[in-house]
Order: C-alpha cells, then sequence, then structure tokens
C-alpha cells in the first residue's frame, strides 16, 4: 500500500447516510454510485470533492458531508489518481481502515443544476458503456 504521507486533512466524506459524530464509516458497504460492496473506503480533502460525492451517491436521503478522521492507512485513490487527474488534484484517498466521523460540514454552495445534470448524464454514458468500473 502506498502511503499518501503529505495529506494531514481536513478530510471529508460527501453520502446520503444519517450518521452521527463519534460513528465509524467502514468499508464492505455498497459504493455511493454502484450496488456493488467495496473493500475500501473513500474519502477527500477538498470540500469540492465531497460534494460531488453526496450529490452523485444514489439514494434518497439529504445529501450530507462529514468531517472525517482516517483510523489507520490510507493511499491516493487510484480511480482518480493518475487515471483522470495527474498527481492528486482532488486529493481522493481510500482507506482498508474505517473513518471516524469528527464533525459534519452543514453549509456549503452546491453545484448548478446544469453542472449536476452534465456529470450525471457522463456518468451514466459511462454505465451504459460498460465503464464505471471503480479499482477495488
Amino acid at each position: 500500500m502506498t502511503y499518501a504521507r503529505d495529506a494531514t486533512g481536513p478530510f471529508y466524506h460527501g453520502t446520503r447516510a444519517d450518521l452521527s459524530v463519534g460513528a465509524l464509516l467502514a468499508p464492505g458497504f455498497a459504493s455511493n454510485y454502484q450496488e456493488r460492496k467495496l473493500s475500501w473506503i473513500y474519502f477527500s480533502g477538498t470540500l469540492d470533492a465531497a460534494i460531488w460525492g453526496c450529490e452523485l451517491a444514489k439514494g434518497e436521503g439529504p445529501e450530507r458531508i462529514y468531517i472525517i478522521e482516517p483510523t489507520g492507512a490510507f493511499e491516493d485513490d487510484p480511480n482518480l489518481t493518475d487515471q483522470k487527474f495527474p498527481g492528486n488534484p482532488t486529493q481522493s484517498y481510500r482507506s482498508r481502515e474505517p473513518l471516524r466521523i469528527t464533525g459534519e460540514v452543514t453549509e456549503w454552495e452546491s453545484h448548478s443544476p446544469e453542472r449536476l445534470k452534465e456529470m450525471k448524464d457522463f456518468l451514466a454514458r459511462l454505465e451504459s458503456e460498460g465503464d464505471m468500473r471503480i479499482i477495488d
């Protein structure tokens, strides 16, 4: 595992899950984007990436952005790092260890309806083409 040593936080996790401070987010649950269970839990060092996470998450619950702290080792997310964005400008990470919720971001600005539709259409196209794979 390659450790993201230069990442210091704060860290965020965007979702539609209704959780509380102190709860642990753990691998082994369905992805925000697919019904498939993943062996990693994903998070970001940028609020914008967390906003995308909750806005694009499947489900009907309210969009939530949690402030988290990793409880163990983590690495750059290979789904984005050097695959779509050289380096790690989105500060996207993943861990096999739980993430502890330490707070919640309650005020943030959503992406425009046009930008959100554009991204959802893009993801739908990838899915229809069979290209929605997540490197797990």
